[in-house]
């Protein structure tokens, strides 16, 4: 067993820290699975670094130092500096941010090529992915549902220029030797997918054997229920890894500034030429992005999802600053509202 197998590189360690390097494979309540050069242990936290120095909390995918115990939990000391991440909020409000995922190269964006397929979540993925700092790859799954892929992959440009697309099915094979250029040794994917969109079964393929099971779909939405319960990493036999948490259904919009500038950046480039710098882009003068928009050069729909968003990931950083906000928006267009009823300008 070696350490660097699981995507470790000197670089990651400090001189300021010392102990033996390990990767977090699974996350359980107050124990986590790991892998060092001694093989696959358990280890738990170190109480003073982590519940009284600030230490970041690990998840699945971190790597980290640990004081190593042969015939029991080893102590995790430290976690190292983190190349991607995905986070959401944390449930516990007085930590904030909560990282469900760490340390992957790729994200596959997963759509099936049924009624699963949505291009409005399609962007929504697309964002999160831009912001976790890995690259995202479009994965279009169920290729033997149809015969006809072209209303897919033009939706797909649409909403996601320049981003990699692969049309694939885990049942028959179809486009899965396109895949393999991204599960090179010692790279880690993570899946982004709806119940149902068929990733454990694109998992199972990937690694030439059963190691996730399967869920049936329902016939009527094509939907299907999640069989993941808790986080893993998983070693393919090729020596990619694969990331699989329950975490990923519901992550949020927390703080995605920087995805969403990626993600639409269509956007963003004409919303810079707008003569206000804080123009909504609604009626305004001199809104660049109106102008697009009317001269055909952008979709409309493209920007309700984008303000959309913006408007999730605000009010998933600051409910309750989003919350006054729209209150005192509120009481200002009841207070304009009765001005202009007293001054005539509104029928009653």
């Amino acid at each position: 067993m070696n350490i660097f197998d699981y995507g470790f590189t000197d670089d990651l360690l400090s001189d300021s820290k010392t102990g033996m390097p390990a990767r977090i494979i699974s996350v359980h309540k107050g124990r986590f699975g790991i892998v060092s050069d001694y093989g696959e242990n358990f280890a738990q936290l170190k109480s003073k670094e982590y519940y009284y120095d600030g230490e970041d909390f690990p998840t699945v995918g971190d790597f980290v130092l640990i004081d190593y115990i042969d015939n029991g939990d080893s102590r995790i000391t430290a976690t190292l500096p983190r190349r991607t991440f995905f986070s959401r909020r944390d449930p516990d409000v007085s930590r904030g941010e909560q990282v469900i995922a760490a340390n992957f190269d790729y994200v596959f964006l997963m759509q099936s090529l049924n009624d699963n397929f949505n291009s409005k979540r399609l962007e929504r993925y697309l964002t999160a992915a831009r912001q976790s700092g890995a690259e995202p790859v479009i994965i279009l799954t169920k290729a033997d549902l149809t015969d006809d892929y072209l209303p897919y992959i033009l939706e797909t440009s649409r909403v996601a220029e320049g981003v990699e697309t692969h049309i694939v099915s885990s049942k028959t094979g179809y486009g899965m030797e396109y895949l393999g250029k991204y599960l090179q040794k010692g790279r880690t994917l993570v899946f982004l997918g709806s119940s149902g969109v068929g990733k454990s079964s694109l998992v199972n393929a990937l690694a030439g054997e059963k190691i996730m099971d399967v869920s049936g779909i329902r016939e009527s939405d094509s939907r299907g229920r999640h069989t993941t319960t808790h986080r893993e990493l998983v070693m393919l036999q090729c020596g990619a890894m694969v990331i699989d948490t329950p975490g990923m259904r519901e992550l949020g919009m927390w703080d995605v500034t920087e995805g969403l500038g990626q993600a639409f950046s269509d956007i963003e480039e004409y919303a810079a030429k707008c003569r206000f710098h804080d123009c909504r882009h609604e009626s305004e003068p001199g809104c660049a992005v109106r102008a697009a928009i009317e001269s055909g050069e952008l979709d409309e729909s493209r920007l309700e999802s984008y303000k959309k968003l913006k408007i999730e990931a605000k009010y998933s950083e600051d409910k309750d600053t989003y919350r006054r906000q729209k209150e005192q928006w509120a009481k200002s267009v009841s207070v304009y509202s009765r001005k202009m009823k007293k001054e005539g300008k509104i029928k009653k």
